[in-house]
């Protein structure tokens, strides 16, 4: 399946390792270059502001999602392509599930985390069969796919972990893949 879009699931913060926000302003760049759209939770700020606008710098398409709720909280951004706002997280979620190819992984906190887990969850009941990337910023990750391999390991998997994901370093490692 070739990816025309993408979903990018980040934090809100920047984090505070800079390399964080110099690979998602690549990957914005990269994404752009490739005429691949860029669907995201639809913020301004950290790593979700950096999204979307080295996307827009690099004259690429940026769709944002955002919760009524959280369009002062993560500073809904104005200057995207296209921008819906909906009622709740759910909603959310499940539009940047259906309008994306794929999906990449950026350093982020819980919210993250719970895009994260149920794109594997619902790859694993085959509710969709989408490509999902991390990008494991200096590391950022390593723990967390250890815990997954755990997983695997102690059988509590319905596959291999990397049947679903696929880690990268850099976000030059992303252009094997699209």
């Amino acid at each position: 399946m070739q990816i025309r879009s993408i979903a990018v699931f980040c934090g809100s913060k920047t984090g505070a390792n800079p390399l964080f926000e110099e690979h998602t302003r690549q990957l914005g760049k990269l994404l752009a270059e490739r005429e691949i759209t860029v669907i995201y939770g639809g913020g301004n700020k950290g790593l979700m502001g950096a999204i979307a606008n080295s996307t827009l710098e690099a004259n690429g398409k940026v769709i944002g999602i955002i919760p009524k709720m959280l369009s002062e909280r993560e500073h809904q951004h104005f200057g995207l392509t296209e921008i819906t706002v909906v009622e709740t997280m759910h909603i959310r979620k499940q539009m940047l599930y259906e309008k994306s190819d794929a999906a990449i992984i950026l350093p982020g906190g819980y919210g993250t985390l719970d895009e994260v887990f149920e794109m594997l969850t619902w790859n694993q009941l085959s509710i969709h069969d989408k490509r999902i990337f991390i990008l494991n910023s200096g590391g950022f990750y390593d723990h967390l796919i250890a815990h997954i391999h755990a997983m695997d390991k102690e059988i509590f998997l319905y596959s291999h972990p990397d049947n679903q994901m696929t880690v990268l370093n850099t976000p030059e490692e992303l252009l094997g893949y699209i």
